[in-house]
């Protein structure tokens, strides 16, 4: 399987717990939100421990797909940081991880014609 990583914003932290709920409900997801009051790279691999119902998923990957990002784009790295320290004490950092087989099922599924009538 193929996974992706990516930091999304920075948010309140009942923010960030909602858009978790909300991706959870769904049983076959193809995402999960991540969110940590620190933007480092340690503590987003320990977010991954925090999810509940977590997909049936290989978390080494995603896991290895967090470092690689985080390897690959210091410079957005550093941009969220920074966002996150202006941005004050009751905001997380809130990043996506998603199976690429699965998200493209989902947005196939959304543009059928089928669906439609």
């Amino acid at each position: 399987m193929a996974y992706t990583f990516d930091i999304v914003g920075v948010a309140p932290i009942l923010t960030a717990f909602e858009y978790q709920c909300k991706a959870q409900e769904q049983p076959h997801r193809s995402k999960a939100y991540l969110s940590s009051p620190h933007c480092t790279l340690d503590d987003l691999i320990k977010s991954t421990e925090l999810i509940p119902a977590k997909p049936e998923w290989n978390w080494d990957e995603v896991i290895q797909r967090i470092v690689n990002f985080w390897l690959k784009h210091e410079d957005r790295v550093r941009y969220w940081q920074q966002e996150l320290s202006l941005a004050g004490r009751e905001n997380v950092i809130v990043a996506r991880v998603a199976n690429v087989e699965s998200l493209r099922y989902e947005f196939e599924s959304l543009l059928s014609w089928e669906n439609w009538d």
